[in-house]
């Protein structure tokens, strides 16, 4: 499996409660906090209900 990079960009403030919990479950919370995680159907997933809010990039 691949790997990407989140990084979160946009605040979770005013945002509804599940894409609170996503980020949260992403291992983010604060702007600019990055993680890297195996490119999963399961993180795709979690990437794609937030992707407003971070930016992803391969590794």
């Amino acid at each position: 499996m691949s790997k990407v990079r989140i990084t979160q960009v946009k605040s979770t403030i005013d945002r509804p409660e599940r894409q609170k919990l996503t980020i949260k479950a992403l291992g983010l919370g604060k702007i600019n906090r990055s993680v890297e995680k195996e490119n999963s159907d399961a993180i795709a997933g979690m990437i794609r209900k937030v992707s407003h809010l971070v930016k992803i990039e391969e590794i």
